[in-house]
């Protein structure tokens, strides 16, 4: 997982994108939409790198007795990213209907058929799809974690372990420092094209409701697990409000990682259990992330008189339950992890509607990594219980 200086300036990268997709002429906005759409190939090439690169290594890092744990961490983690994402559509569906006006967004007509077109594209697919990359990164991690408990496997370990630094430097260099670039482009031609403010004044009502379910939900978390535990809940809400603000200052779950676990250490969470469950939570347990994603999703569906039932959204949360475990720790890395699966609700990776829903959640990207990490220390919490109730002798 890497850091970004990206996250400090989002806003403003979408603010100047909208101001001058006012002004400037379509020959000159589609400069910066030929450079969105040759990085979104880009991404989508390096996307099965990111999940090897970070999985392999955070699951072979685990050691002797961790099998347990990682299998109850893991469900626990999954469970909850499940539950997050079902809230959500049932917010979607139920709320959204009923404070949204989307004839102003159909008044637009189709957004695919005024976006401006890049001058050129260069093929570029990636070399094996996610849920292959997936099905091998747990299937190496744990191998190389069973073999380094029997003093064996070290060189494989560490053909990974390099492997993954070079990913970070890769993302550290090519891809989040042109991630602004991306957003700046896909605004400029959405305010092209008529869309953006219609856009944007239904995307700010679906924003508040995210957010208020964001904290909802982290109640509910540590409600739970208080009561299971038990600790006081708003003792170890009130704990946590550093890492809260933490990462929505840095948008990035690898920087509040150290302040995680100086939140979990309050909440009288042991040693070990917290210096396990919280960074690997980090990269496992996303339900902010899913909140947001799974709302967005739905809102886009609904502006394009998409089908959005149970039976085509509730498959993509599964799905995207596990693509997320690929996240890294920088802005957006949620939605570029899922970017592959969005075909599974109609919409294709490549298409204007993803880079819509690209741009969308990454402005607001911030309070889904909040909740994500407050999630974890409620989790940490339970796992802890469990630990020494049920496993440690």
């Amino acid at each position: 997982m890497i850091d970004s200086e990206f996250s400090d300036t989002p806003y403003i990268k979408n603010l100047f994108g909208i101001l001058l997709g006012l002004v400037l002429p379509s020959p000159a906005i589609r400069i910066f939409v030929t450079f969105s759409s040759l990085f979104s190939k880009y991404l989508s090439f390096v996307i099965p790198f990111m999940i090897i690169g970070f999985v392999v290594t955070g699951i072979s890092d685990l050691r002797q007795g961790a099998g347990k744990l990682l299998g109850i961490t893991t469900l626990i983690a999954y469970l909850s990213t499940i539950i997050a994402g079902s809230l959500a559509y049932l917010m979607a569906t139920n709320i959204f209907p009923k404070i949204l006006n989307f004839a102003s967004f159909a008044a637009v007509e189709n957004p695919e058929k005024n976006l401006l077109t890049p001058y050129f594209e260069i093929p570029l697919a990636p070399m094996f799809d996610v849920t292959s990359a997936i099905v091998f990164a747990f299937i190496m991690g744990l191998s190389i974690s069973w073999l380094r408990n029997r003093g064996e496997g070290q060189t494989t370990y560490n053909l990974f372990r390099e492997f993954s630094k070079i990913i970070t430097k890769l993302l550290s260099t090519s891809v989040i420092p042109l991630l602004p670039i991306y957003i700046f482009g896909t605004f400029m031609n959405m305010t092209y094209s008529g869309q953006m403010f219609a856009t944007l004044s239904i995307f700010l009502k679906v924003f508040v409701c995210v957010v208020i379910l964001h904290v909802l939900y982290v109640t509910a978390l540590f409600t739970f697990a208080g009561g299971l535990s038990g600790k006081n809940p708003f003792t170890c809400l009130k704990n946590q409000i550093p890492g809260y603000f933490t990462a929505l200052g840095t948008q990035s779950l690898a920087a509040t990682i150290p302040i995680n676990l100086e939140c979990a250490k309050r909440n009288g969470i042991s040693p070990e259990i917290r210096e396990f469950v919280v960074p690997l939570c980090a990269t496992i347990h996303l339900a902010g992330s899913i909140i947001t994603i799974t709302s967005c999703v739905v809102t886009v569906l609904m502006m394009n008189n998409m089908s959005y039932g149970i039976p085509t959204i509730f498959p993509f949360i599964l799905v995207l339950g596990v693509a997320m475990v690929a996240a890294p720790g920088a802005p957006g890395g949620a939605i570029m992890s899922a970017l592959p699966f969005l075909g599974i609700v109609g919409i294709a990776s490549n298409s204007p509607l993803a880079s819509l829903l690209i741009a969308l959640y990454i402005t607001q990207d911030s309070f889904g990594t909040a909740a994500n990490v407050s999630g974890d220390n409620a989790i940490a919490i339970i796992v802890d219980w469990i630990y020494h109730k049920f496993i440690k002798k």
